[in-house]
């Protein structure tokens, strides 16, 4: 159990004000259980004494990817619980709020230096719960003048405020000194609510204070104005602002069907279809596949082949349907996929070259139309499975590169005890992929996993 809900006394239609908080992890399957519970409120909430009123399961990820989910609830055994419905609304609480461009100057700040001018800084600091304070940033110094203009800097909303506008923030401007004694010029306190009138024309400023001074002169009026030019805020969207308004992730499986995975008919094929359970294939797309399907409202997944000879004429294709529509290459579900593809084994040929580059292409072109449409509502992500070593080496990254200004993402899984050094080089982690003319990626789109390392975890 993870946490429960205040009790809401005689109401058959209860809206709950309680707020669950939940890691979430789009890469794990993670399955959640809501039960609700008749109080009769003898003893603690949730005793045995309490009438079960129905329960329901989902992933987080289902949640997400709708935003509001409405289920029925069942008793047990699978029994409906009448016409009872549970209504779960979900909404993303990080702090990826995205980060602010500030520009600050000075005027006729105090003098702290015998033969020359100041040399001032100014430093932010972030005051939080406990009182301490956190320094957000420090400007460069700009030497010998009461005047300064500061270059403008950006910095996270999250490390400026905690995503909090009215967050106490001090500001302090300070005579540089080169053994590291800095003379202090003056502070003052703003928030980040208050910076925000300083957008586009409009400027903010603020007396820039030594408390000290304010007691021991009598008509002291401040150590001089510090302004804040001029406020930037940019947004910066995560994961979850894509889904949870209303991005799909369209999903493509491609399948290596080339002879070096062995004769399926052979056990020691990595394509043998063993009846008591899934081959590496398998193992590898449903993996995959389960985390993809939450994100996928007609739970549609396009599944290829490459490198086999298909009927009718036996010639070798490097991107063919494995339900051999080629009008519809869609099949229902990971369930449907697992099907087709046991389907079409027998009725193929294992061949050869390994060519990757004409999926990559295909997949390619349906993102191209997305992207004309200048909404972000489809996202792409091809999952490639192979045994090894690209034939095609050079046209594959010439089509990652193209790739890369478009949206979609490529997981390539190597199955199976091949050398798999080209496919590292495919992801970019050791350094930036080029096309085979020297154009780097304009962003790393390729997650290349060896299966072989993760198999047997949990």
């Amino acid at each position: 159990q993870v946490d429960r809900s205040e009790v809401i006394k005689s109401n058959l239609n209860p809206v709950f004000a309680k707020i669950f908080t939940v890691d979430y992890y789009f890469e794990e399957v993670q399955k959640l259980r809501f039960e609700v519970y008749d109080s009769h409120g003898h003893a603690g909430v949730g005793t045995h004494d309490d009438d079960f009123l129905g329960g329901m399961e989902c992933t987080v990820g289902q949640i997400v990817a709708q935003k509001r989910v409405t289920k029925p609830l069942f008793l047990k055994y699978g029994k409906f619980a009448g016409k009872s419905t549970i209504t779960i609304i979900s909404e993303e609480i990080s702090g990826n709020n995205g980060y602010v461009e500030l520009a600050f100057r000075a005027k006729k700040l105090d003098d702290k230096d015998l033969f020359s001018k100041s040399d001032p800084f100014l430093e932010i600091y972030r005051i939080d719960d406990d009182r301490s304070e956190q320094l957000v940033y420090r400007t460069e110094v700009v030497k010998n003048n009461l005047s300064p203009i500061w270059e403008p800097f950006k910095v996270s909303l999250n490390s400026l405020c905690s995503c909090e506008e009215k967050r106490k923030l001090r500001c302090v401007v300070w005579d540089y000194d080169s053994r590291g004694k800095h003379d202090f010029i003056g502070e003052f306190f703003t928030t980040f609510e208050e910076m925000q009138k300083a957008m586009g024309e409009n400027k903010v400023q603020w007396d820039c204070m030594n408390p000290k001074y304010k007691i021991k002169k009598r008509n002291y009026k401040n150590s001089g104005v510090v302004v804040l030019l001029d406020l930037k805020i940019h947004r910066g969207y995560s994961f979850l602002d894509y889904i949870m308004g209303g991005c799909q992730i369209h999903f493509t499986v491609a399948i290596d069907f080339t002879a070096s995975n062995g004769d399926p008919r052979n056990s020691c094929s990595l394509h043998y279809i063993n009846p008591y359970q899934p081959n590496e294939y398998l193992k590898a797309l449903v993996a995959v596949g389960e985390i993809c399907q939450d994100y996928d409202s007609d739970k549609k997944f396009s599944a290829l082949g490459f490198g086999a000879r298909i009927p009718p004429k036996y010639e070798v294709s490097h991107d063919f349907a494995i339900n051999f529509n080629p009008d519809n290459d869609e099949c229902e579900g990971i369930q449907g996929v697992v099907e087709s593809y046991q389907s079409c084994l027998p009725k193929i040929q294992l061949y050869g070259p390994t060519n990757v580059a004409p999926i990559i292409s295909k997949v390619a072109r349906v993102a191209a139309d997305e992207e004309r449409t200048k909404e972000a509502s489809q996202y792409f992500i091809l999952l490639i499975l192979t045994d090894g070593v690209v034939t095609d080496m050079a046209d594959t990254r010439e089509a990652i590169v193209r790739a890369s200004y478009l949206p979609m993402s490529i997981i390539i899984v190597g199955v199976g005890n091949a050398d798999f050094t080209d496919m590292q080089i495919l992801d970019g982690d050791d350094g930036v992929l080029r096309s085979p003319k020297g154009e780097p990626v304009l962003r790393d789109i390729v997650q290349f996993v060896p299966f072989r390392e993760f198999k047997n975890v949990s």
